[in-house]
């Protein structure tokens, strides 16, 4: 590459780049805990969340990492470990940690200690599952699913199709 062609790149992403800083959507986060964040916690992260002790953000879309991650907003997808991964709204993909809770919809894999559902559809496996509502299969010492399972409450395992 020239040096004409490099200066060309490197003007084209400095005009990008501002652009890019204030789109809906940020690729990276960084959180010791909210609001100490390099972005707002209105706005969405679309890659890769590293939340140091907490991070709260409207969604996360790929990889959220962390001792507590929070979503707040719709949309969230992809992988969540942390102690505590907690969504307000709607989750789709993996969950992994301790306590994994989503208050809205959550398609996919929760596991962990203690896994929470509004809605599920997929697999809960922990020593706790819980679920409203359910077209999935529970696997954990204490399974509950308040409308629709096998049984309301079902030791090792309870489903609902």
């Amino acid at each position: 590459m020239s040096t004409r062609s490099a200066l060309a790149l490197l003007a084209v992403l400095v005009l990008l780049l501002p652009s890019a800083l204030l789109a809906e959507k940020k690729p990276v986060q960084l959180s010791l805990f909210t609001p100490a964040q390099i972005f707002p916690e209105s706005d969405n992260i679309e890659f890769l969340r590293v939340n140091l002790i907490y991070g709260r953000n409207a969604s996360a879309s790929g990889i959220d990492l962390g001792l507590i991650n929070h979503t707040t907003g719709r949309g969230s997808v992809g992988i969540q470990i942390g102690a505590v991964s907690f969504n307000d709204s709607e989750y789709t993909g993996w969950q992994y940690g301790f306590v994994n809770a989503t208050d809205g919809d959550f398609k996919g894999f929760q596991w962990g200690v203690v896994n929470y559902a509004r809605s599920a559809r997929g697999f809960q496996l922990a020593f706790v599952n819980y679920a409203e509502t359910m077209y999935g299969l529970q696997i954990g010492i204490v399974n509950i699913i308040r409308q629709g399972g096998f049984l309301p409450v079902f030791p090792i395992v309870n489903w609902s199709f």
